[in-house]
């Protein structure tokens, strides 16, 4: 019964004409993000966060959340009809999707997309208004130690599940967490790595460092590319799947959503690697693989579904923990910190409109998106003839404007654009800038919940392990760690006994 007053009460706040056309702004915003290719909704939220000062907590995280997930619905489109992924986590799309394209079977390709991304999503938003109450009770018996030991744990699995090199994401984290450090300390009120800059005496905004490594670094990154868009010319189709299409769908939808939202509720995971779980999975399970790569249409409607269950899982360890699963809800984390709202188990208890109003807005943000994505697809493949060359400007004024409005500061301007070119360079070297913005935001968490446990302690750094959460919590750090360093050591002693050996 609890469960249902709080839904009850979630959707009064939802269905409130103000909050309906924030999520119906955020879904539209969001789709036309991933439709367009080159932005993605990290900068795109980074970009939008200032305009949401003067909102009311709901609605500002109404629209972000919609923002954040119609990106995953709009990202498959052009995946799909053009072969180049308008959100990273639409990348396995291009796979399967692009090449129906071409045999004229794209109609039905997107309406799978679409229907699979709205069974997921409401199944995803089920799933974190299920689990979200218990977790945030547990959380409350929590305290410095078992806090500071859960941020190390949600480190340590953005370092693991991320993509790439292991050294480079530990680079990143590391990276992150000396930004943090910038500012003055809140204990002893020493300067620290301000370099006599009086603008970093309250540390850098992340909001800066959002829009430098993601936007500006993306812009300069797309165009390097060239744009081929022959496949526009081509006719979309009928968008009805056919039964068999439909037959062999069913299955690959049912376990691309329970696959995405198990991924989408650990911290560091994300849609990009709930979405290659889900066609790995289908592909090894299908009695003809030989088909994937070439038009299957289980390698539309798993990935797809398993992307937007994700989109809304991961909102679990943020509204319930405190602790973000990715780039954008770390910037969902410090839109609560902007509008005054501590992030943790009790935002549910001291704003529960808030909590519930997000989670309610999400079923009607997935109806939204079927309705923008099917019959306006007209309307998004004209969009698609639009050049990078002129839409870069306009995103590059946006992100001036957005840091400018933060303290009507032109060092904050000049700081975005220094932390644009870091970012370019960490993308020509094969790093990924998430872990950093990660580290950003967790790293004066950990150093105050570090300190704090220690006061509490006397100095005693046996605290850590002598309460059993925090010791459990660590233990999974090690883990997971020694899941991935070891197989990497042992691949490379055995690359050693090879070259020793010729």
């Amino acid at each position: 019964m609890e469960l249902l007053d709080n839904l009850a009460l979630g959707l009064s706040v939802a269905l409130s004409a103000e909050h309906m056309l924030e999520c119906l702004l955020g879904t539209l915003l969001g789709t036309l993000i991933g439709v367009l290719p080159g932005l993605g909704p990290t900068a795109t939220i980074a970009i939008l966060l200032p305009i949401t000062f003067g909102l009311p907590p709901a609605a500002s995280l109404i629209m972000l959340a919609g923002i954040y997930y119609g990106a995953q619905y709009g990202g498959s489109t052009t995946s799909i009809l053009v072969n180049l992924p308008g959100e990273a986590s639409s990348v396995v799309t291009c796979l399967d999707g692009y090449q129906m394209a071409r045999q004229g079977r794209a109609g039905p390709a997107l309406t799978v997309a679409a229907l699979g991304s709205l069974f997921a999503g409401c199944i995803g938003t089920l799933c974190l208004a299920l689990f979200g109450p218990p977790l945030a009770k547990a959380a409350l018996s929590f305290g410095p130690a078992e806090y500071f030991s859960l941020m190390v744990l949600g480190l340590v699995a953005a370092v693991v599940l991320s993509s790439g090199s292991l050294i480079k994401a530990i680079g990143m984290i590391f990276m992150g967490l000396m930004l943090g450090c910038v500012g003055t300390d809140v204990n002893t009120g020493v300067a620290r790595y301000t370099f006599g800059f009086h603008e970093l005496g309250d540390g850098i905004d992340f909001i800066v460092v959002a829009m430098g490594v993601f936007a500006l670094a993306e812009i300069m990154r797309n165009l390097e590319k060239p744009q081929d868009r022959s496949v526009l010319s081509r006719p979309i189709g009928q968008l009805r799947p056919s039964r068999e299409e439909m037959r062999r769908s069913v299955g690959p939808i049912l376990r691309g959503t329970t696959l995405g939202s198990l991924v989408g509720a650990l911290p560091g995971a994300g849609a990009v690697i709930s979405s290659f779980m889900s066609y790995a999975l289908e592909k090894r399970i299908s009695k003809h693989p030989e088909r994937f790569g070439n038009g299957a249409i289980e390698g539309v409607a798993g990935p797809e579904s398993a992307n937007n269950a994700c989109a809304q899982t991961a909102f679990i360890p943020l509204l319930t923990l405190g602790i973000p699963g990715g780039a954008v809800t770390a910037l969902m984390l410090g839109a609560l910190m902007i509008h005054g709202i501590a992030p943790g188990p009790q935002v549910m208890t001291r704003n529960p409109d808030v909590f519930w109003g997000l989670i309610a807005s999400m079923w009607v943000g997935n109806v939204f998106l079927v309705i923008l994505n099917l019959p306006m697809i007209g309307i998004w493949v004209r969009l698609l003839h639009l050049p990078y060359r002129v839409l870069f400007p306009a995103i590059l004024m946006f992100c001036c404007i957005g840091v400018f409005s933060l303290n009507n500061s032109t060092f904050d301007v000049m700081l975005m654009v220094i932390f644009g070119a870091f970012g370019y360079l960490l993308l020509k070297f094969g790093c990924e800038p998430a872990p950093m913005l990660l580290g950003f935001i967790l790293g004066p968490m950990m150093e105050e919940n570090l300190r704090r446990a220690l006061l509490l302690s006397r100095g005693d750094a046996s605290v850590f392990v002598t309460r059993p959460i925090s010791l459990v919590m660590l233990s999974v750090a090690v883990l997971l760690v020694l899941t991935i360093v070891l197989p990497a050591m042992k691949k490379r002693r055995n690359e050693i006994l090879v070259e020793a050996e010729d």
